[in-house]
């Protein structure tokens, strides 16, 4: 069983999904969030999981970013996954966690990288979105697809709308690639999610 620890930065919506679905292939042992206040941090508390705060005020991106490093090693994490974390981590700390670090983005990557993902949607006029589950890199949104999940879109669509529709897939795929990588049946290998 792998020993995974999840970063956030809000409500911790993905993070109540992944914490549902841990069975024999991973634990979280520690959540931590860069804000004060997270809701993601009451959620974990609630579940019996090691929770930390590391603000990122008054730090430089590397200073912050050795922190968290240190929080992570210290709590022998395995995995590391992004859920809802608000920062964009330095190349070395990425370097560090190669392989082991993964994000959900609400867009059919590298279609809509970055932020007002639903609402750049909506405007090119596209008929579908989703979300993807990628290996994390240093360039952002770049990283290796592991899996994806289509959500059509509908033609009175909100942003909000869409975005709630978005987020139920995303609930039912981020477990299931937590589990594809902590069972070795997915990696990261010259650049490529490689399946086993």
């Amino acid at each position: 069983m792998k020993r995974v620890a999840v970063l956030i930065s809000g409500r911790g919506s993905n993070l109540g999904s992944l914490i549902e679905a841990a069975g024999d292939s991973y634990k979280i042992i520690r959540v931590i969030s860069n804000i004060e206040g997270a809701a993601g941090l009451d959620r974990a508390q609630a579940a019996g999981i090691s929770t930390q705060l590391i603000s990122h005020k008054d730090k430089s991106r590397e200073a912050f970013d050795a922190e968290i490093d240190a929080a992570l090693r210290a709590a022998d994490a395995q995995i590391v996954v992004l859920a809802g974390f608000m920062r964009i981590l330095s190349d070395g700390f990425v370097r560090g966690w190669e392989g082991k670090l993964i994000n959900i983005h609400p867009s059919l990557l590298p279609a809509y990288k970055g932020t007002r993902v639903h609402e750049r949607v909506i405007e090119a006029g596209e008929a579908l979105s989703g979300a993807t589950v990628h290996f994390v890199v240093p360039e952002l949104d770049a990283g290796p697809v592991i899996a994806q999940a289509s959500v059509p879109v509908q033609p009175d669509e909100s942003p909000q709308t869409l975005a709630d529709r978005v987020l139920a897939v995303e609930h039912a795929l981020y477990p299931e690639v937590l589990r594809l990588l902590a069972d070795g049946k997915v990696k990261l290998h010259n650049g490529l999610a490689v399946f086993s």
